[in-house]
């Protein structure tokens, strides 16, 4: 069982593994960032970056693993974001 559990534990922490582009994007502006401030900081166009938010692509793999562990820095820090509208709504 313990050989099962780590396997899963493995696939949890795979860096690749972003939220969906909609909860992106509400995690970025629950922050108070434009794309062009982060997309500033890991030195690509905004263009790019809006890309990478809207799920029109992926990042590569030197800005994939930063950009997960952005995404989930702010899900830590900003839960309610994370949730989708209607979820939120209840919630509140």
């Amino acid at each position: 069982m313990s050989e099962l559990l780590d396997a899963v534990d493995a696939l949890l922490a795979r860096p690749d593994t972003m939220p969906p582009p909609e909860v992106r994007a509400r995690l970025r502006k629950a922050d108070g960032l434009t794309q062009e401030e982060v997309a500033e900081v890991f030195g690509v166009t905004r263009v790019a970056f809006h890309r990478w938010e809207t799920g029109m692509a992926k990042p590569r793999r030197r800005h994939l693993e930063a950009y997960v562990r952005l995404l989930q820095g702010w899900a830590e820090k900003h839960p309610q974001a994370s949730l989708s509208p209607e979820l939120t709504r209840e919630a509140g």
